[in-house]
């Protein structure tokens, strides 16, 4: 069974129209603090997003036409002139909104997914588009509009442009996921080219392909985090290879900050993105789902992410299920100093804020424990079991943060899309109804300070301010008025919070000479983050890095040194491989981070980087096999091919450990060139049975995509028996769709055709074109479901019916029959393990269900079961494929690349099939999982499993 991961509503709710006295809000979180409700429907709906602007007003994205192609805008709230931002505000200070207004209804905004007021300029992310409206006389109407960016992919889709926010740097930040192609040039001319094989989700999302070049000549894959400058020029790429990060979060260090959302129940992650980051959810050009890449003895989240693949940055924290959307980093005091340095992550999916204190370790950081900050469940939902005798009214679970913010006055600001569902797919809620909730200290009142732009006083004051995009008018203006200021922002040196001394540090550095003089002191400062901070705003500042680079090459911190690495990737290799080197040579042989950074620098020059870093660590007379781990490990993420022969020698030297060994494997499959492909031959051949079959894994894998062209795979025996077969079929198909055979004649064909693999998968192919015959169906359907291939038999349930099945009851009648979850286990361990696992018992097929229960409660889970192409989840949509050959493929693509497509059917197995022999591929409507009721579950059985589900730990 394919489970699908949007939470489905109970279908016994045919319209929503919650109140606040008919839901009784109430949040769980620190005993010091208090969430009171500061806003709600009608003042505005269903928000995605949310800013504050200098007043402390707090402005809303809507996204009340979403997805109107899964939504009846008859029986949906619907704005015919296009969603909507409103601006919300507390006018008599009472700590709830009491006043809101539209500021913009535009044709161009369909379910906008980001907002950042900067100053008089609105920025509005709704792929296609980035959207500037200017509000130049402060009426709150918008005096100009301009399309500040476009070519996004995503239109109508939550996997596409999301918010954008002013970094301490004065440049914007923003990010997209992976609904591309994005193809998008800055005002400069400057094009950014990226995209996978992932396509769907909207009708608008058709066409997607990987191995696109931008014009700095580098293949960027799926999801994005970006900078442009605010002239909307010198547009980059600061991380890439997400899944769908809902939101990036800049700290005043530079810091990035993100989480990003899974394929499957177990996977979604909050990670620090290191700049130039491959996330590792797609394979490095995005041609191949992870799917398509995961090694058989891989678990999902290190398959997911690519954790064992080098060019791959740390996942970060794994949350498990979960559907993740806005970030922010609380830099401010006002919560409590316990609180500063907090960063929070929403998750929708969870109905919790998940919070966390990062600290530095080694080079990277390290997130500390996850707690559940703010949430709807009384109990930890890590574990939540559905309460059996609240099945009905559990609207705690329709808490769904899609955002939070940080006011001017410090307090926190939730934006609650309350709905029965995670908006993945459709939204459940016919009114649009929301709430905003505002967070702060007990006992202890926060106001809204009166921002004085029009001082050096009121400027530093507000550089100061909580809320991170009203900084950055304080930025600007101190920026404009140069040198005469150096001794003012000085002064913040002083201040007891460090993340107002890193604002002070990006400012300074950009305030002529003098500025620059004071910033590179500050490279000796004694708190790590803050020299890191120095030297990334000396990195925008310096026309030659160089030196500073050289001098910090010899700093005590791996954080530092790490830094260091990231600037040299782009500058000339004669200059850079000394400092490179000495950086190398302090590597741990331990410290992924450090140890991608490494490898970032060397991009397109691990040969030469290789040799120098071989002769320093390896001394005169040591042989491979004695290697020591910090080489052992440059050498596995460089993989350049001078190493082939070396990798060889520790892959077969039985003096290793086995990890050792195997990461010489792992390597060799990483080398691109004829003689990897010949060394990994003869160790197919090694005598310990594990270097072998890892070594035949990699061979049978390669061919299909980065080997495909480097040996002749031409030399398997042909299966002349198969062949015979495909004829045989191809006969009695033939003579099955002649109208001249009498009835009996085409029956008998068919009936034939049913009994075998071969001719079952003709029949599916012509019952999914509409060519076979109705009346032959009676005839199929008394044999197919014996066929001897297991996805014909799990296929066939899509457009046959099992003889004996009966129609089941509604969700509503189902869900008073009472299960027994050891029947279910027993059933499961029959029906569904052929495709999914559940603690690592069972196949990866479908996503692992261990964690099944954070994600739905009875009604839900019930009705996935029930209703399996109800939604299905992005990236588990089923094709068929027929080849030249007359074959046919049902399962999930997996990897795509101009020579060939790897699909995975339902047995597991993976074919890769040459482009060449294509001759038709669709998408099905259909999921792959199959109607439970043909496959002779009955309603107790079904409820049996649910049971089983719900109660795994």
């Amino acid at each position: 069974m394919v489970f699908r991961y949007t939470l489905i509503i109970l279908s016994f709710i045919s319209l929503i129209s919650c109140s606040p006295q008919e839901t009784k809000p109430e949040l769980f979180l620190p005993d010091d603090l208090e969430a009171r409700l500061w806003a709600e429907s009608p003042m505005f709906y269903n928000p995605t997003n949310m800013d504050v602007d200098s007043r402390g007003r707090i402005w809303i994205t809507e996204a009340v036409n979403y997805r109107n192609f899964n939504n009846d805008s008859t029986h949906f709230l619907h704005h015919n002139k296009g969603d909507r931002i409103m601006i919300l505000e507390d006018t008599n200070g009472d700590g709830k909104a009491d006043l809101s207004k539209v500021f913009v209804e535009d044709k161009d905004l369909l379910s906008p997914l980001g907002i950042a007021v900067i100053g008089n300029k609105i920025f509005v992310s709704s792929a296609p588009n980035l959207i500037v409206y200017t509000d130049s006389n402060g009426d709150d109407i918008p005096d100009s509009k301009e399309i500040f960016l476009t070519g996004f992919g995503g239109k109508d889709h939550d996997h596409s442009l999301h918010s954008l926010v002013a970094g301490p740097d004065g440049n914007y930040y923003f990010n997209v996921g992976n609904a591309g192609p994005h193809i998008v040039a800055d005002k400069a001319g400057w094009t950014l080219r990226s995209g996978s094989l992932y396509a769907g989700g909207t009708p608008y999302n058709l066409v997607n392909h990987g191995n696109m070049k931008s014009d700095d000549g580098r293949v960027w894959v799926g999801g994005l985090a970006l900078r442009i400058k605010p002239d909307g020029t010198n547009l980059s790429v600061l991380g890439h290879n997400f899944r769908n990060s809902y939101e990036v979060a800049i700290d005043s260090y530079g810091n990035l900050w993100q989480n990003d959302n899974d394929d499957q129940v177990v996977a979604c992650r909050t990670s620090w993105l290191m700049e130039g980051g491959n996330a590792g959810y797609f394979s490095s050009d995005g041609t191949r789902y992870w799917q398509a890449d995961q090694r058989p003895w891989q678990d999902v989240f290190s398959a997911h992410w690519h954790q064992d693949d080098p060019g791959v940055m740390p996942a970060g924290d794994n949350m498990g299920a979960g559907s993740p959307t806005g970030v922010v980093v609380n830099e401010s005091d006002a919560l409590g100093v316990a609180y500063r340095g907090m960063m929070l992550s929403a998750e929708a999916g969870r109905n919790v804020i998940f919070s966390y204190h990062p600290s530095v370790k080694g080079s990277g950081y390290d997130l500390g424990k996850r707690i559940n900050f703010i949430t709807s469940l009384s109990q930890d939902n890590t574990n939540y079991v559905w309460n059996d005798s609240a099945q009905n009214s559990n609207t705690s679970k329709w808490f769904r943060p899609s955002d939070i913010s940080i006011g001017t006055d410090g307090a926190l600001y939730i934006a609650d899309w309350h709905d029965p569902v995670v908006g993945g797919h459709q939204m459940k809620d016919s009114i649009g109804y929301g709430r905003i909730y505002r967070v702060a200290p007990k006992n202890k009142k926060l106001s809204n300070p009166v921002i004085n732009y029009s001082t050096v006083a009121g400027q530093l004051e507000a550089l100061k301010n909580p809320a991170i995009n009203v900084r950055n008018l304080a930025f600007e203006k101190l920026k404009q008025q140069g040198a005469k200021n150096v001794d003012a922002v000085k002064t913040l040196l002083n201040d007891p919070n460090p993340y107002i001394q890193a604002r002070a540090i990006w400012l300074l550095s950009q305030l002529g000479s003098e500025g620059l003089l004071e910033t590179k002191k500050l490279i000796d400062d004694n708190n790590v983050e803050l020299r890191v901070s120095a030297f990334r705003a000396l990195r925008q500042a310096e026309n030659d890095i160089l030196p500073i680079a050289e001098k910090l090459a010899n700093d005590e911190s791996a954080f530092v040194r790490r830094e260091v690495l990231i600037s040299l990737r782009d500058l000339p290799t004669e200059k850079i491989k000394p400092i490179w080197t000495k950086i190398a040579a302090k590597y741990d042989g331990t410290d992924r981070w450090y140890l991608e950074a490494l490898g970032q620098a060397a991009e397109g020059r691990e040969e030469e980087f290789y040799a120098a870093i071989k002769k320093m660590l390896q001394g005169a007379n040591k042989k491979p096999e004695q290697w020591s781990k910090p080489l052992a490990s440059i050498t596995w993420r460089l993989h350049p091919a001078s190493a082939t022969q070396d990798l060889l020698i520790r892959a077969n030297s039985e003096s290793l450990t086995m990890n050792d060994r195997l990461e010489s494997v792992t390597a060799l499959a990483f080398i691109s060139k004829k003689e990897s492909v010949q060394a990994m031959i003869s160790l197919a051949k090694n005598k310990n049975t594990t270097i072998a079959e890892q070594a035949s894994y990699w061979l049978a894998f390669r061919q299909g995509n980065d080997w495909a062209l480097l040996a002749d795979w031409t030399n398997t025996e042909v299966d002349a028996k198969y062949e015979l077969k495909v004829a045989s079929m191809k006969v009695k198909k033939g003579m099955l769709l002649d109208e001249h055979q009498s009835f009996y004649e085409r029956s008998s064909n068919a009936q034939a055709m049913a009994k075998d693999e071969v001719g079952g998968q003709m029949l599916l192919t012509l019952a999914e074109e509409g060519k076979l015959a109705r009346d032959l169906y009676p005839a199929i359907e008394e044999l197919i479901f014996n066929n001897p291939d297991v996805g014909v038999r799990i296929q066939a349930s899509n457009y046959f019916k099992r003889s004996g099945s009966k129609t089941l009851s509604s969700i509503p009648a189902m869900l008073k029959i009472k299960g027994n979850p050891n029947d279910g286990e027993v059933l499961f361990a029959k029906n569904c393990m052929t495709c999914h696992s559940i603690k690592g018992k069972g196949k990866n097929i479908g996503p692992d269900l261990t964690h099944i229960q954070q994600k739905f409660d009875r009604a839900e889970l019930l009705d996935a079961i029930v209703n399996p192409s109800g939604g299905i989840v992005f990236g588990y949509e089923s094709w068929l494929i027929k080849t030249n050959t007359d074959k046919q493929y049902f399962g999930f693509i997996v990897a795509e690349n101009d020579q060939s497509i790897t699909v995975k059917d339902l047995a597991g197995k993976s074919s890769t099939i040459l482009m060449s022999s294509i001759t038709s591929r669709s998408k099905q409507s259909k999921s792959l999982m199959p109607d439970p009721a043909s496959l002779a579950l009955t309603e107790q059985n079904l409820v049996d499993v649910m049971e089983y589900l719900l109660t795994l730990k």
